[in-house]
Parts: C-alpha cells; structure tokens; sequence
C-alpha cells in the first residue's frame, strides 16, 4: 500500500505541481510579511527564518508571526462605563512639584493609553517571593467584596494550592472572585485545578486558550501581566507570578530575585481598569465592582503612580515608548534590571547616546538564565553596550526576574515588562511608573545592593570569550525580533 501511495511522486506532473505550491506559499507568506510594513529588523528576521528553513518558517509564521495590532480589547461604550464607575481621584500632573521631564513623560502616557495620574499612593516594595506571599495572602483573608487575580502563571505547586484555597475559602464565604490565567504560561497547570476553583464558586477563565482550531492565532500572543485588586483599596503588580520559584529558586537556581509592588491608594483603581478591559475582552460582563473613596484631605502615602497597560492590540508600543522617553530625558542616571535584554534599534541608540552623553547607564542581566537561547541572544548586545561606556552587571546569586527602570532622582517604573521585542510587541503588559524622589531613592539602594552581588562585565575580559561563543550569540540575534 505505501509503495503505491509513493509512487505517485514518480510522475512529473505531480512533483512540479507540490513545488510551485511550496514556491507559492512561500512567495505570498513573504509577500504578507512586507505588505504589513513593520519594523524592517523584524522584517528581515522572519525573511531570514523563511530563507533558512522555508517550510517550516511558513509553519512558523502562521503560529508566531500574525498582528492584530488595533483590535479594540473593549468597546467606546464599555470604557466610557467603566471610567464612570472608576469614580477615583486623579488630578492633572502639572499642578504637582514634579521635574519637567516626569510632567512630560506623564502627559505622554495620558496620550497613549489616557493614563491618569494619581497622587498619595503607598507603596511597599517587595523583592522576594516570601515576603510578597505572606503579604498577599493576609490581604486576601481579610477580602469581604471581591477578589480580581491576574497572573501569567498559576502553578499547580505548595504557593499555588495555598493561595487556591484561600481563593476557595473566600468564594464559599460570599467574596465575588475572579481568575484570569494564560494559557501558554499555566500549560503545566492541569485542568483540575481550575475545575476546583469552579466548584468552589470562582469564576475562572485564561486568556486566549489555545485549541488547535484556533492555534495558529492565539499562541504568540500572551498576558503577561500580573495584578491583583482586593475589595478595591489594595492592589498589586509587578514581575513575580504564583509558583514556588519565587520562594524556593526552583531546581535549577538558588534563588529567584523579583520584584513585586503592594499598593494603597487612589491608583488601586488603575489596576482594577486593566484587569476589567482583560475581563471584557474575553466576553465576560463589565465588572462593576465598588472602589475604596480616598479622602484627599488624608492620603495614605506620597506617591505619584501612573498605570500603562501595553499588548498586540495596542496603536502604539506604549511601554516602549515610555521607556524611549525617560531614557531620552536621562540627565544623570538610567538603572535597569531585567531577565531578558534584546533591545529594539531604537532603545538601544538611545541607551547609547545617554551613555556617550555621561549619564551612568548601568544593566543589570543575571549571569545564569531560565532560558539558554535568550541568554546567548541578551548577551550579543552587551559588546555594543561596553562600547558606549554603558555599565553591565551579571547577577550572580540565582535568576534575576526583576523588570525595574530607575532614572535620575524622582522617575522608577515597576512591572511585567521585560526589555525585549516580545514584551514590547506580542504581550500583554502592564507596569506602574511612580513619580517619587523617595520611592526613587528606594528603588536605588535595592539595585545598589543587587549590584554588590553581581560581577561586573570587564571590556577587556569580554572580548576573549570563545569563539564558539560569540558565533552562537551572533546567530541567535538574528532571531532576537521574534524569540
């Protein structure tokens, strides 16, 4: 039976036929790519893989490649609705003492996602899994209304059942509860132990499940965000998601350094808006859930806090460009952490000019990564960093997770986003920028102290790593717009 199936490729017609469909396909997959106009670097990239790997880039670009940037997450309707409800206070930032470059960075996040500010927010900062859990799971014993958890992992593990069954237990007790989970990022999560969640009477679903009906256009795209709103007077955000990792380091590293954001205050409702568009967007009811009243007459902290919200849909790459933004603004001082460095053309010009213009640029990247590819592909931007006088710094100690940008003295930003294209292009992100000379302050002695556990990237030591090495990290960078 197979020799006769085989056989049909000993006719001449039948083998020109499949190869002007594979020419074909590929022709109008390269045509798509060019007629979208993206970015020429991402462009050629996926040019690259085609050309390389041609059937099975076309495979590749159905599941990975797709845009559906300008999809509308909510409708006009919906958030004007949802504005009303969020009653809360926020006030134009040029009335405030902030420096010229902060009112400038604020009114361009008001123009890309209409971003309010909001003034007097607490902050407790949270730079391991232990403290942040054990903070976490006090807030929501004490939830009486509603529960909004968001989280980009939710892992089946000893922190992912604790908090399931505090969930759970609020459920049963009366408190509305709502999960929403990724589906890519909780793939080793079983289906179990959502059903459990079901049962108790929370209302769990993930974000853009993927079927293989539908495979191809949901995969690459992810929420990656990690938010939580109680009773809507506390919230949190950050880089840490619900897995032992962030306690324990995991199996393979020592430690997991994060950082994570507790918040009081006005700018709660930020967070509860981008958890409710998330919530809207995958066909669920507009949440109407009350919000904290804060007296301004009695804040409960001094804080600055705008919330931005990035993903596929959006016009524009807005935490992108904020970060273009106040690393342009930079006067003295730009610090970034992040676990995955593969910078877009133009925050890397921009890093450089700062550099070349005598600000202390520094970065800091861990030495060891959770990802090998991303690791090569992070590393082949430092040469061109260590050219420009900017500062690199590998932490030593375990995984660093951090996604942190401190510039000069009043200006820190705190989030999911990891400085890379997928963050900037493919997912759903959300950090808060926080206007603070004090917040600043504290957000510095976290990085100096971090700083003291790394090695230092020495220029002349660099530049004798293998030669293996070197060709491997200059490989995986042509992939580096679309890893």
């Amino acid at each position: 039976m197979y020799d006769n199936w085989f056989s049909v490729f000993d006719n001449p017609w039948v083998v020109w036929t499949l190869t002007a469909i594979y020419v074909l396909s590929i022709i109008i997959t390269l045509g798509v790519i060019l007629s979208e106009n993206r970015n020429p670097v991402k462009s050629l990239a996926w040019v690259t893989v085609l050309v390389l790997m041609p059937a099975v880039g076309v495979v590749i670009y159905i599941f990975f490649g797709r845009s559906i940037k300008n999809k509308r997450m909510i409708s006009r309707r919906n958030r004007r609705r949802l504005r009303r409800q969020l009653h809360t206070r926020h006030i134009d930032p040029g009335k405030l003492d902030l420096s010229l470059e902060s009112l400038h960075l604020s009114r361009l996040a008001h123009s890309l996602t209409g971003a309010g500010f909001y003034p007097d927010n607490a902050i407790t900062v949270f730079t391991n899994g232990t403290s942040k859990f054990a903070a976490l799971e006090r807030d929501l014993m004490q939830a009486t209304q509603f529960i909004n958890i968001q989280y980009y992992i939710f892992a089946d593990d000893k922190i992912g059942r604790r908090i399931r069954d505090i969930l759970m237990e609020r459920a049963r007790a009366g408190v509305k509860v709502r999960v929403i989970y990724d589906h890519v990022g909780s793939i080793h999560t079983k289906s179990k132990f959502f059903k459990e969640m079901r049962e108790a009477g929370i209302e769990v679903y993930p974000f853009f499940r993927v079927t293989f009906r539908v495979l191809g256009t949901r995969v690459n795209w992810r929420n990656h965000r990690k938010l939580c709103v109680i009773d809507g007077r506390v919230g949190y955000i950050g880089g840490m998601n619900i897995a032992d990792r962030y306690i324990t380091g995991g199996k393979s590293f020592s430690e997991w350094r994060d950082s994570h954001l507790r918040i009081e205050g006005p700018a709660v409702a930020a967070i509860q808006s981008t958890f409710a568009v998330d919530w809207n967007f995958m066909g669920r009811p507009l949440i109407e859930d009350p919000m904290q009243d804060y007296d301004e007459y009695n804040p409960c902290g001094a804080v600055g806090v705008q919330m931005v919200a990035s993903g596929p849909t959006s016009q524009w790459s807005n935490v992108e460009f904020m970060f273009h933004r106040a690393i342009a603004s930079a006067k003295k001082r730009i610090y970034i952490q992040t676990p995955y460095f593969l910078p877009t053309e133009g925050l890397l010009k921009a890093l450089q000019t700062a550099a070349l213009s005598h600000v202390d640029v520094r970065i800091m990247l861990p030495r060891r990564s959770d990802s090998a590819m991303l690791r090569h592909a992070s590393f082949s931007y430092i040469t061109e960093c260590l050219r420009a006088g900017i500062k690199i710094y590998l932490y030593e100690p375990g995984m660093l997770h951090s996604k942190n940008i401190i510039i000069d003295d009043e200006l820190a930003s705190v989030g999911s986003t990891n400085f890379d294209f997928r963050s900037f292009e493919y997912n759903f992100e959300a950090n808060l920028f926080l206007y603070s000379k004090e917040f600043n302050s504290r957000m510095t002695e976290i990085f100096k102290a971090d700083q003291r556990r790394s090695l230092r990237v020495i220029p002349s030591v660099w530049a004798r790593r293998p030669r293996s090495t070197k060709a491997a990290e200059s490989i995986i960078r042509l992939l580096a717009p679309i890893l």
